[in-house]
C-alpha cells in the first residue's frame, strides 16, 4: 500500500515562484541573490502557515545551487540541490527552538558554525520558533549572530516577533510575512483539487479559505479532511456540515426579515440557529461581519474589500442594492452593541432577540417617506380639502390598532378641516415649523398647550406644507421609537438618562405625556425637545404628534417619630399617661 502524504507536505512550494501570496518578499530575496547582496542574518516573522520556514528552505537551497536558472531559482539538478531534496545536505541545518531552547543547545550550534560547507558556498542555519529561546540562549547567540564566519547565514523564523530581544532584531534583516488572502487560497486549492482529480465547488473552497484565516497549511489540512468525508466531489452543503459552519444564507434571510420589519421571522430564524447547536454569540459576530460585507458591497470603490468568491460577491451586491446606507450604519451599531453586552448579559438569548427586534423596527425610521401628491384644486373652496394623499405603497406601514377596513377619510380627518374665515388659529406643529417650546407640544402641567397666532413665518410655512403625515401607531411602537432616540443623545448624559428612565403614556390619539421628577428635568426636555420630537414624528410618520411634559406632585414622606413626639401623641390619646409618668418619675430617653 502506497504511503499517503498530506497535501500540506505534498504541495509544499519548492521554488520562489510557487510560493503563494508573498510575491513582494520572494522578489526581494531573488534580487538579493541576483546582486549578491546577502545579509548574514534574516528574521522571517508572520502568522502561522504563511510560508516562513518554506521560504527559508528555498532561499538556503537557491544560494547553494551550483547552476541557478536565469530567474534565480534552484536548478534541482546539481549535487547541492539533489542533496537538499534527499534531505542529506550538510550545508543546511535546522533547529527547533521550541524543544532546543537552552544555552547548551545554542553552544552546540555555535560549534557547528566553525565547520565550513562541503558543497556550495554557504552554511545556512534555520532556527524555527526562535522566540522560544531562553534569555541565556539569546545572549549566547548574540556574538555569533553579529559577526559570523563569511560562509554562515542565519535565518530565524517566528510567529511572535515581539518576544524576540531587540538586540537580536537589530542584527537581522526583518521580513514580515502577510496573511494569504481568500482569493489566493481559493486559487491554490483549485489547483490542488485539479491535480488530485477532485471536483470542488467554489463556494465550498471559499468556506475553507475563510476558516483557514490566512494560513495555507490550515487550508490544505481542512481540504484533506473534506476529501476524507466527501470523496471526489466536495459540495457547499457537505462543507458547512463537516466544518460546523453556520450557513451564510441565514444572514441573508435575517437582513431580508429586518428590511420587511418581520419580527416573527427574525426570532424564528434565531431559534432555528440555536436548535442546530450554534452559539448565539458566534451568530451575532458572524452577522456583524455580514452587515459589514453588505456595506462595502454598496460602492464599487470598496467592493474590493470583500474577500470572497465572485458568485458570493454578486449575492452581496444584490442585497446591498436593497439596503439603505443609513440603515446599515445603525444596524451595525445595534449588532456591535449587542456583541459587547452579550458577554456580561445574564439572559443572553433575550439580549440577542432584543437586538433583532430593534433591527426590524429600524426600517420605520430609516426608509424615506414618499412625497404625497398635492391635492387637486377646483373652483370651489369647499372641495379642496377632500382629497387626502394615500400614496403610501412604497413606505412600510406600522401595525395599526385600528381595523384594516377603516376608511381613508377617518385617517385623514385631522388634516381635512376647511380653513375658516375667522381669525386663523395657531398652526399645528410640523417638522419644519418648530422654533419654540410651544410649537414642540411640550406644555405645562395643566395640559393646555401654548399657542402663537402671531407667528407669520410658521403660518406661511404651514400653508405651503399643508399636507401632514398622520399614520396611526400603537403604544408599543411609540415606546420603541422613544427608546430608539437614545443613541442620538450619547453626548448628553443627563438627557439620555431621562429618556431611559421615563416611559411615554398615551393621552389621546396623537397626544402622549411623560411625568418628570422636577422642573429642572422639564427644562432639559425644553432644551432638547425639538430634536427629539422631530425624530419621533419622522419615525412614526405622524406630524400631529404632541408631547406633554408634566412635573410629578411632591408629597413629603412621614418622618420617624422621636421619643418626645411619641409621648406627646400618646398623651393626647390618653391623658392618664401623664399622671402615670409623674407618679413613677419616668424620664424620656
Amino acid at each position: 500500500m502506497e504511503n499517503y502524504i498530506v497535501s500540506a507536505r505534498k504541495y509544499r512550494p519548492t521554488t520562489f515562484e510557487s510560493v503563494v501570496g508573498q510575491q513582494a518578499l520572494t522578489q526581494t530575496l531573488r534580487n538579493a541573490i541576483r546582486t549578491n547582496r546577502l545579509a548574514h542574518a534574516y528574521l522571517f516573522c508572520g502568522p502561522r502557515g504563511v510560508g516562513k520556514t518554506t521560504c527559508a528552505r528555498i532561499f538556503a537551497k537557491t544560494i547553494n545551487c551550483l547552476n541557478p536558472t536565469a530567474d534565480h531559482e534552484a536548478c534541482n539538478v546539481c549535487e547541492s540541490c539533489a542533496a537538499f531534496n534527499e534531505q542529506r545536505s550538510f550545508n543546511i541545518h535546522e533547529l527547533d527552538a521550541a524543544s532546543n531552547n537552552s544555552v547548551e543547545d545554542i553552544r552546540s550550534l555555535i560549534d557547528q558554525v566553525r565547520i565550513p560547507p562541503q558543497i556550495g558556498k554557504y552554511s545556512v542555519y534555520i532556527i524555527d520558533e526562535v522566540h522560544m529561546l531562553s534569555s541565556g540562549a539569546f545572549n549566547a547567540l548574540l556574538k555569533t549572530l553579529e559577526e559570523p564566519p563569511s560562509y554562515a547565514i542565519f535565518i530565524l523564523a517566528t510567529t511572535e516577533k515581539h518576544k524576540v530581544l531587540p538586540t537580536i532584531l537589530s542584527r537581522c534583516q526583518v521580513y514580515d510575512f502577510s496573511r494569504i488572502t481568500v482569493l489566493d487560497t481559493i486559487r491554490h486549492l483549485q489547483y490542488v483539487a485539479k491535480q488530485e482529480g477532485i471536483n470542488a465547488s467554489e463556494e465550498a473552497l471559499n468556506v475553507v479559505a475563510q476558516k483557514a484565516d490566512g494560513g495555507m497549511r490550515d487550508a490544505l489540512s481542512i481540504f484533506d479532511q473534506l476529501v476524507s468525508f466527501c470523496g471526489k466531489t466536495i459540495t457547499y452543503e457537505q462543507t458547512i456540515e463537516v466544518l460546523n459552519v453556520l450557513d451564510t444564507e441565514y444572514y441573508f434571510r435575517l437582513v431580508d426579515a429586518a428590511l420587511t420589519q418581520n419580527v416573527s421571522a427574525a426570532l424564528l430564524l434565531l431559534n432555528e440557529v440555536l436548535v442546530k447547536g450554534f452559539d448565539a454569540g458566534h451568530f451575532v459576530t458572524g452577522f456583524a461581519q455580514h452587515l459589514r460585507d453588505v456595506l462595502v458591497s454598496k460602492d464599487a470603490a470598496t467592493v474590493q474589500l470583500l474577500e470572497t468568491s465572485d458568485a458570493i460577491r454578486q449575492h452581496y451586491q444584490e442585497q446591498a442594492t436593497r439596503c439603505n446606507a443609513k440603515w446599515l450604519f445603525q444596524a451595525l451599531d445595534i449588532v456591535n452593541t449587542c456583541d459587547i453586552n452579550y458577554r456580561t448579559a445574564r439572559n443572553k438569548r433575550l439580549t440577542v432577540e432584543l437586538a433583532l427586534v430593534k433591527l426590524c423596527t429600524l426600517g420605520i425610521n430609516i426608509q424615506a417617506p414618499v412625497q404625497p401628491t398635492a391635492p387637486t384644486h377646483t373652483s370651489t373652496a369647499k372641495s379642496a380639502p377632500q382629497s387626502a394623499p394615500t400614496n403610501t405603497a412604497s413606505v412600510p406601514q406600522p401595525v395599526s390598532a385600528k381595523p384594516a377596513s377603516a376608511p381613508v377619510d377617518d385617517v385623514a380627518k385631522p388634516i381635512a378641516k376647511p380653513a375658516p374665515k375667522a381669525p386663523t388659529p395657531a398652526p399645528k406643529p410640523t417638522m419644519g415649523t418648530m422654533p419654540s417650546l410651544g410649537s414642540l407640544g411640550v406644555i405645562n402641567t395643566n395640559g393646555v398647550g401654548p399657542t402663537n397666532p402671531n407667528n407669520s413665518t410658521a403660518s406661511a410655512t404651514t400653508s405651503t406644507n399643508s399636507v401632514k403625515r398622520n399614520n396611526p401607531f400603537t403604544l408599543d411602537q411609540l415606546k420603541s421609537a422613544w427608546v430608539g432616540q437614545i443613541k442620538n443623545f450619547q453626548s448628553e448624559e443627563r438627557f439620555k438618562a431621562m429618556l431611559t428612565t421615563y416611559d411615554p403614556e398615551m393621552d389621546s390619539e396623537n397626544v402622549f405625556h411623560i411625568t418628570v421628577a422636577n422642573a429642572l428635568q422639564k427644562k432639559e426636555f425644553a432644551k432638547f425637545g425639538k430634536q427629539l420630537m422631530d425624530a419621533i414624528r419622522d419615525t412614526l410618520q405622524n406630524d400631529l404628534l404632541q408631547l406633554h411634559v408634566r412635573v410629578a406632585e411632591y408629597t413629603p414622606s412621614q418622618m420617624a417619630y422621636t421619643a418626645s413626639e411619641k409621648y406627646k401623641l400618646l398623651n393626647e390619646m390618653n391623658s392618664h399617661l401623664g399622671e402615670l409618668r409623674e407618679r413613677m418619675n419616668l424620664q424620656l430617653e
